[in-house]
């Protein structure tokens, strides 16, 4: 199989021309087998130009390119028809359509999809809030969420948190152990804000199981029999009915589903 070689040039960091490069290699390559994919990012100088064309001559590269000055991709597709490389412009055509359809011009300002802002903030305090409020570790966290997720062990608290963390909600979640009385935090939260996930016993057996022996431990430990869970699930079901707030049937459900059902009730109560 012939060595494939493509160069990936930006005035950014080049996500978006690696992701095409590899999006139309493996509809040749699956597997991007015997490919070499290299990326030079903040590409945004004539010289540097000049001397990926000629070490792309040298290794008889293709191009991907994402420049957004018009100057920097005349001048490298100039320079990759003088030496006769195969390259693809990116962005160039979709610059020039979206131009004309809005009779304006581009900023041509390289990386401001990548741009820090206000939101982008608000996600990683976000995320940075489910971290250290993941699992009970310290209940004041439970006075300061938009959210706060209640359940028996494996129901996919943490990993709902982190989602709906992405969604910029700054969640903390706490386990219901019947050995363990709840933090009294989370009798002082307004009930609308919490959110108590609910799962079959056959279908948390069934998880439970399978976590223990992915560890390499007995799948007929107390943590995984059927009366255990029923113990577990009827002191969930004390504590939410306490606190009054509403519950979720997670069962059959994935985390994204789950998520948008909090989220429609977040806004829906708004």
């Amino acid at each position: 199989m012939k060595k494939l070689r493509v160069f990936v040039v930006s005035d950014s960091v080049g996500e978006t021309g690696d992701q095409v490069a590899k999006a139309v290699i493996s509809q040749f390559r699956p597997g991007l087998e015997n490919t070499v994919i290299r990326r030079f990012p903040h590409i945004q100088s004539e010289e540097l130009i000049r001397k990926i064309v000629f070490l792309a001559a040298q290794q008889r590269a293709f191009i991907v390119y994402t420049l957004v000055r018009q100057e920097m991709r005349k001048l490298l597709h100039d320079l990759c028809e003088q030496e006769k490389i195969q390259a693809v412009d990116i962005l160039g055509p979709a610059l020039q359509t979206m131009a004309t359809f809005m009779e304006e011009n581009p900023l041509e300002t390289p990386g401001i999809v990548h741009m820090l802002d206000d939101d982008y903030f608000k996600k990683i305090e976000a995320i940075e809030f489910a971290v250290k409020y993941d699992d009970g570790r310290d209940p004041r966290g439970l006075l300061q969420a938009d959210i706060v997720l209640v359940g028996v062990s494996r129901t996919s608290k943490t990993p709902l948190s982190q989602y709906l963390a992405h969604k910029k909600y700054k969640v903390a979640n706490v386990p219901l152990v019947p050995e363990v009385e709840p933090p009294e935090e989370l009798l002082q939260i307004d009930p609308k804000k919490c959110f108590g996930l609910i799962i079959s016993p056959e279908k948390l057996n069934f998880i439970r199981r399978e976590r223990l022996m992915s560890l390499g431990l007995n799948d007929d430990a107390i943590y995984a029999q059927h009366e255990r869970i029923l113990d577990e699930i009827q002191h969930f079901e004390k504590i939410v009915s306490k606190i009054g707030c509403q519950v979720i049937d997670v069962t059959n459900k994935a985390v994204e589903e789950t998520a948008n059902t909090i989220i429609e009730h977040i806004f829906t109560r708004k």
